[in-house]
């Protein structure tokens, strides 16, 4: 059920820059995405991916097209195209598969998802996780980690997404649960304990509590007021801009708070940003 080994990719296939549209991605480049044998490089990529064809390459190259036919049929009758109703969509097939296994069967399907060598398919494995009613809020951010700390773009976003219906139901234990994220070692990680509670988000439903009350966050934002990973510095001050929409004034105060207690380039650029749909 794993991934191929011996699959060997040409080099100038793994360094290409990728198109800008997705008309311009060539036919081989498409047809290695869409058989999961390679990673998207930019957005458009990304966004190209038929995940209902991809399902069927994978599912084809692990022996079970017998078990997800009938699946295959049901995401095609779907006819859906967007990305972040795809993805879910799967995801919620391979759940209710999975749950018909037997316990070691599950661990070495899902293991197989998590793990595999295309981004889309990982995404599936992340919304796996964050759409399972049996795990607690604890325990989806502790699976969705290693999707929070992916290589890939994708998968980091996907990861908070997946989770964000949850940390939304149960917002003051995720706040507090995700203070340690905010100052760990690896910045995809900071990243996520920030994007993860984004006020208003982006392809997400708002988080009104955090909209009418931002203070809630200040733990996690205090951590993150200086950091030097612009990956992080960016998600701070888009944190920050969402509630301007809503708490202008607070956002004002936060801001030249920062300053005062960490003028450093840092905090300048995060502050710079976070106040640029303010008048």
């Amino acid at each position: 059920m794993a991934a191929k080994s011996d699959l060997i990719i040409p080099e100038d296939i793994l360094l290409r820059k990728g198109a800008r549209k997705a008309t311009e991605i060539p036919a081989h480049i498409r047809n290695w995405l869409q058989a999961g044998h390679i990673e998207s490089v930019n957005l458009t990529e990304w966004l190209a991916v038929d995940h209902v064809f991809l399902f069927q390459k994978v599912t084809h190259e692990w022996s079970m097209d017998a078990e997800t036919r009938a699946i295959t049929e049901q995401l095609k009758q779907m006819n859906e195209q967007r990305i972040m109703k795809i993805i879910p969509a799967i995801a919620m097939q391979w759940l209710d598969l999975l749950k018909r296994l037997t316990v070691n069967e599950q661990t070495n399907l899902f293991r197989s998802i998590a793990e595999h060598r295309s981004d889309s398919v990982r995404c599936w494995a992340a919304y796996i996780i964050g759409l399972d009613s049996s795990l607690n809020l604890i325990e989806k951010l502790e699976y969705i980690r290693p999707f929070a700390a992916d290589h890939h773009f994708g998968v980091r976003e996907i990861a908070w997404m997946a989770v964000r219906e949850s940390i939304s139901v149960e917002l003051s234990a995720a706040l507090q649960h995700l203070i340690p994220w905010s100052v760990d070692p690896d910045p995809m990680i900071r990243r996520f304990a920030i994007e993860s509670i984004r006020p208003r988000g982006v392809w997400a439903k708002h988080i009104q509590e955090l909209k009418e009350h931002p203070a809630m966050a200040l733990p996690l934002l205090d951590a993150v007021k200086s950091d030097t990973h612009k990956y992080v510095q960016d998600s701070v001050s888009n944190w920050l801009n969402d509630a301007s929409k809503t708490n202008p004034e607070w956002v004002r105060q936060i801001c030249d708070t920062w300053i005062q207690q960490s003028d450093t380039k840092h905090t300048l650029r995060i502050v710079t940003r976070a106040k640029r749909s303010l008048s």
